[in-house]
């Protein structure tokens, strides 16, 4: 059961993956541009949803250089999340049903430092309503107060350094910092500081990287968002997995 469990949150993972390198090449453009509705060929984007899903296109239209990059990250992600989880827990649906949208923001932010509202919003909103939900089906692993209380905490943290030094900090990373904390104060608070250090910590190694590399200097910005979400994956995976009884 365990290991089925494993391999089908792999499989979900890699399925839905397919469907994110074309949302993110819509998604990756300036604040000021409206959404791309062509490829890079200059065809129109057609399918379902108004386009907007769909596999990354013909070869010589196609929306990603490294079409199997996310459904690989996406699908390594559930099967990690599924691991820790050690069980069909409730919590796991919601990590399972979050995760590519995850891997969207990581990717929309690395390539043009932007996380856009139409995914962090709704993210912020959805991830307390499904973690609501858990909590009232059998064998769940958290609070949904906690949840709650994480959600404002980290997003008020966020926001605050926002105040501080905007120009060192996205208001997008205040708005996923909401849907974060409502993770991983799902499973209290100790897991919630872990996640956010991590994250914090993951960003610093890689911008002293860089300068090291003189690849950028102090003052360069670098998308704060995939290391966000890599230290919120972190901090879920202890969560869950101390969580088992």
């Amino acid at each position: 059961m365990y290991v089925t469990l494993i391999a089908l949150a792999a499989l979900w993972g890699a399925a839905v993956g397919l469907l994110v390198p074309r949302a993110a090449y819509r998604l990756s453009v300036a604040s000021e541009e409206p959404w791309r509705d062509r490829c890079p060929a200059g065809h129109v984007l057609v399918g379902p949803a108004g386009g907007w899903l769909g596999g990354p296109g013909r070869r010589d239209c196609a929306t990603t250089a490294a079409p199997l990059t996310a459904p690989l990250l996406t699908a390594l992600v559930c099967a990690a999340l599924a691991a820790a989880t050690g069980g069909p827990r409730p919590e796991l649906v919601v990590w399972l049903l979050v995760a590519p949208f995850a891997v969207l923001l990581a990717g929309v932010d690395a390539r043009v430092h932007r996380l856009p509202d139409a995914v962090t919003l709704p993210l912020a909103a959805a991830v307390p309503v499904l973690l609501g939900a858990a909590e009232l089906l059998p064998y769940d692993a958290g609070s949904w107060l906690h949840a709650l209380l994480g959600a404002l905490t980290l997003g008020g943290a966020y926001l605050v350094l926002f105040w501080i030094n905007p120009s060192g900090l996205g208001f997008g990373d205040v708005k996923l910092a909401l849907s974060l904390g409502a993770a991983l104060g799902w499973y209290g608070w100790g897991v919630l500081f872990v996640g956010a250090f991590a994250g914090f910590l993951l960003g610093a190694v890689y911008g002293l990287g860089l300068v090291l590399l003189r690849r950028a200097g102090r003052s360069s910005a670098i998308p704060f968002g995939p290391f966000m979400l890599g230290g919120g994956l972190l901090g879920l995976l202890l969560g869950a997995f101390t969580a088992l009884p």
